[in-house]
């Protein structure tokens, strides 16, 4: 007992550790579908993995990888108006404005433009985008009229993309699709924990984004749909209200541009420094492995000082 008593007393950086690693755990175990531990609990989306669990746990339409939209009627709109949608979309396409980020400024996405998929923002948490006002004026007139839609873009996966298995990093929102041009087969699906099903055109898809997903267009034909981003509805206006926080603050920052001049938020700004500096990075690893390997234990064991110390 005395053993345990001098346990007890942790200082508050323990206490903080305890708290993320639960966290982690219990994004790693919701799922059927999970990655290895190791990666559970070393993946950077731990960084916001209390948070995330508060919303999983305070959300008001449970926890399950897909979700009925007819929970959320405000929605509806889109679907009875996706052929309009669907013409600003396509016009769009035919004009090869939905495309990958033209340099390193998208971190959320920057690792699906490697596998062909495409995107065009329509808006982005609080953040504006001049060339979707200008050029699709009825799709971001329909999703002004939803306040519960934090962002939307058009996303494309043309024939033989692929998005790897991932999971989105932040649980305050949930993941809403509408297909516009679709193959309309089987072929061309989506898989979240281990549960596929295909996107139809006019047709909804609802799901929970920190599951473990992936998707791929293995048929010959083009897959656009309108993408949105939904806040969670949870109980207690105190988790709401850190919901909405934490949205315009992180979230808001992580905005990008369609077009030059318009704005990038300070954590993509980072971002692109970051990648230049992984790039120089990569070429020390080339010509000089042992170097590589020295500097970057060297970096981790001072973060882990800096945490415990």
């Amino acid at each position: 007992m005395d053993f345990v008593h001098d346990l007890w007393p942790l200082a508050p950086r323990h206490w903080v550790l305890i708290a993320f690693i639960a966290a982690a755990l219990h994004a790693h175990l919701r799922g059927k579908v999970r990655f290895g531990l190791v990666r559970a609990l070393t993946d950077f989306t731990v960084l916001i993995a209390p948070f995330n669990s508060l919303m999983v746990l305070f959300s008001k339409v449970g926890s399950q990888p897909y979700l009925n939209d007819k929970q959320f009627p405000e929605l509806k709109v889109l679907q009875d108006n996706w052929q309009v949608i669907r013409d600003e979309a396509l016009a769009l396409a035919e004009g090869g404005s939905i495309k990958a980020a033209d340099g390193y400024n998208d971190i959320g996405f920057n690792s699906f433009f490697r596998t062909g998929w495409k995107r065009f923002y329509l808006k982005w948490y609080g953040v504006e985008q001049p060339s979707a006002a200008a050029r699709c004026p009825k799709t971001v007139a329909l999703l002004n009229q939803i306040p519960g839609i934090k962002a939307a873009m058009f996303a494309s996966l043309p024939p033989g993309a692929t998005l790897v298995k991932h999971r989105d990093p932040y649980a305050g929102s949930l993941r809403y699709h509408l297909g516009l041009i679709t193959p309309n087969d089987p072929g061309c699906y989506i898989e979240v924990d281990g549960q596929r099903c295909h996107w139809r055109d006019g047709e909804v898809v609802m799901f929970d984004e920190t599951y473990i997903h992936h998707a791929a267009n293995t048929t010959q034909q083009p897959r656009i749909i309108l993408f949105a981003d939904v806040e969670r509805p949870v109980h207690t206006s105190v988790v709401r209200w850190l919901n909405k926080v934490f949205a315009a603050i992180v979230m808001k920052a992580s905005a990008t541009q369609n077009e030059q001049g318009e704005q990038v938020g300070g954590i993509n700004r980072f971002f692109g420094v970051a990648y230049k500096a992984r790039e120089k990075a990569k070429q020390l690893k080339a010509t000089n492995r042992t170097a590589y390997y020295v500097g970057k234990w060297v970096l981790i064991g001072g973060l882990l000082l800096a945490i415990f110390y």
